[in-house]
């Protein structure tokens, strides 16, 4: 991932910490068919993901991945993995 696109997902994941449940679009939106979100950087205008569920009290970022439009089969294998973790992190 750029060095530029790897600032734009931590200023996103900073703005998850900051607002919690309320972050709405277009900085987050559900990832259809799963219990995970996806946070959009810069408002829907990067090509790369993070994806992120709540557990428990917290917001939990799972795995980083591109966007669905861009790299489908990347956005897949990206989600299953996050769910993969989900899995582990809820045990």
């Amino acid at each position: 991932m750029p060095a530029k696109e790897r600032v734009a997902v931590q200023n996103v994941i900073e703005k998850l910490e900051a607002e919690g449940v309320r972050l709405g679009y277009p900085h987050s939106s559900q990832v259809k068919g799963t219990q995970l979100r996806e946070l959009r950087p810069r408002g829907g205008r990067s090509r790369w993901r993070a994806f992120y569920a709540r557990v428990r009290d917290s917001m939990v970022v799972l795995a980083v991945g591109p966007e669905a439009e861009h790299d489908p089969a990347g956005f897949k294998k990206s989600v299953a993995k996050a769910e993969e973790r989900l899995g582990e992190v809820k045990r």
